[in-house]
């Protein structure tokens, strides 16, 4: 754990004029370049990001910096609004296509002088879990060209290379989570229905925050399910997520959900003493299919905070095990309604075929949409089917209320935060994840993170260890609404006693990392 988090030493590093915005920016972008083959960015936004590098120049030149995210290149998952750099969401349906405006989300990092480096890729408009459904191709996890992984992993043939035994990054904000833990941004959004921003930091080895549902700003996020979006923020130590989470909170008269107060941005305390703290462990998080290593790392974690003075407890949330039927229908059946836009005649794809309106529409998206999307469409339509809305629709409403209860009374009962494991397993090669439809994939990879999104509770995931493959394994911590820095505080306790290690990318290594000298965070071994 870096001390007081990576984001405040490159600030510091920048005023002291150690190193400028354009210095850093350019290495970030010849990193990006150097590590194409991750297929990571979807747009690498090379012109305007340095025309934005300069203005930091001169502000810090001027002794005048905006914040501390002045001057920091910063990602974008392809599924936010910008203004000026294409928007795809990774489909056809949307290819070319040019937002009139920012999301609230991106404008803010803009506002406080971030840099933004480019659009990052993602399972297509953010269906899946292994980032590897978008139409720009799988997104590969950069512990695949770890030294770490290479000194675990054997070919199991001479003929079996490297471009076989590569593992994904999970998904779907899987192109953020692979920026962040290769060092190519200091910190990347990416989006959160079921677990989308969790699952991939647990693969990448990075941090992943969830934020309470209304804290932060939709507006401009194309969204997937409206009542369980929330924009997700990546970086690679808990003081970071803290920073980038007080520049985007608070309320956004463009987006009725978000909460009314405002949002005091806040600097996360050295927690010394847990012995105040409650630890609440949900006995059906062991899940099926929970591999006997995250199982053991989950035991141990807790154990870590009983030997530290916490009171560990053993809980119920008797409702979990309907939880992934009960959102794969919410989720289906508002993903039809969102996805209605997408008709051909305001922005997008446009099918050649004029026969009739009729005949345009559905050509359309029978071009536009991949089998995924079109898959959940397909399914939301009829849980939605006037026949079905009672039975389905309204049943999973009464069910997620159910669900959301279960967290009000295990935190009424004194439990300060909920320790679980965020994924099944380590991140599978990618040869083994496509075996399996996406559908199947993502009711089994959503199991650990979906009912924070039901319930709109804050969630983070904090990388613990490498498994016995060399690959990342993270666990999540859920918190009270709205009690995020409790949440982070807790997170930042415990990232400090695990001292996850860092990755040492050898397809980098060549590269001159001098950017990185002044903090320990990148070790290009």
């Amino acid at each position: 754990a870096l001390k007081d988090g990576l984001l405040s030493q490159v600030s510091a590093a920048l005023k002291e004029g150690r190193v400028t915005p354009t210095e850093l920016c350019q290495r970030c972008l010849a990193l990006i370049k150097s590590t194409k083959f991750l297929n990571a960015y979807i747009t690498v936004a090379e012109e305007t990001a340095l025309k934005q590098a300069e203005e930091s120049e001169e502000r810090y030149k001027r002794g005048q910096p905006l914040g501390i995210l002045d001057g920091i290149p910063i990602a974008v998952k392809d599924n936010f609004n910008t203004a000026g750099i294409e928007t795809t969401c990774a489909s056809n349906m949307l290819k070319g296509y040019i937002s009139p405006y920012n999301a609230t989300v991106v404008q803010k990092l803009l506002d406080q002088g971030a840099v933004l480096l480019g659009k990052t890729n993602l399972d297509e408009f953010a269906m899946g879990s292994g980032s590897t459904d978008g139409v720009f191709g799988p997104v590969r996890n950069p512990w695949s060209y770890s030294k770490q992984y290479k000194e675990k992993s054997v070919p199991k043939s001479h003929s079996e290379d490297e471009e076989s035994n590569w593992v994904i990054t999970g998904g779907s904000s899987g192109g953020s989570a692979a920026a962040v833990s290769s060092f190519t941004c200091f910190a990347a959004l990416g989006s959160d229905t079921g677990g989308s921003t969790r699952n991939p930091a647990a693969h990448c080895g990075v941090v992943g925050l969830k934020p309470t549902y209304g804290l932060i700003s939709r507006h401009g996020l194309i969204p997937l399910v409206n009542s369980m979006d929330v924009p997700g923020i990546l970086t690679r130590c808990v003081d970071d997520a803290a920073v980038l989470l007080g520049s985007l909170a608070g309320h956004d008269p463009k987006d009725s959900t978000t909460v009314q107060d405002d949002f005091k941005p806040f600097e996360l305390p050295n927690l010394t003493d847990v012995s105040k703290l409650s630890i609440g462990i949900p006995k059906e998080y062991h899940a099926p299919g929970l591999s006997s290593e995250i199982l053991a790392l989950w035991s141990k974690a807790a154990d870590l905070f009983k030997n530290a003075g916490a009171k560990v407890v053993e809980v119920s949330l008797p409702h979990t095990r309907y939880s992934i039927v009960c959102y794969h229908v919410l989720c289906t059946a508002e993903v039809a309604s969102n996805m209605a836009r997408f008709d051909g005649l305001e922005y997008g794809h446009r099918s050649d075929k004029k026969e009739s309106t009729e005949s345009m529409y559905a050509a359309t998206r029978r071009e536009g949409f991949n089998d995924v999307v079109r898959g959940r469409i397909l399914s939301g339509n009829y849980f939605l089917l006037k026949q079905n809305y009672e039975k389905y629709f309204v049943k999973a409403q009464k069910v997620r209320r159910l669900i959301a209860t279960d967290f009000v009374k295990v935190f009424r009962s004194g439990v300060d935060i909920l320790l679980t494991p965020t994924t099944l397993s380590d991140a599978a090669p990618y040869t083994e994840f496509i075996k399996e439809d996406n559908r199947t994939r993502s009711t089994q990879d959503d199991i650990l993170t979906q009912a924070a999104n039901m319930a709109g509770l804050p969630a983070i995931n904090v990388p613990t260890a490498l498994s016995e493959r060399g690959l990342p394994v993270g666990l999540q911590f859920i918190g009270r609404s709205f009690q995020e820095k409790q949440l982070l505080t807790v997170a930042k306790w415990f990232e400090k006693q695990v001292q996850f290690p860092m990755i040492q990318l050898e397809e980098v290594k060549k590269h001159d990392s001098d950017v990185f000298q002044h903090q320990k965070s990148a070790s290009f071994s």
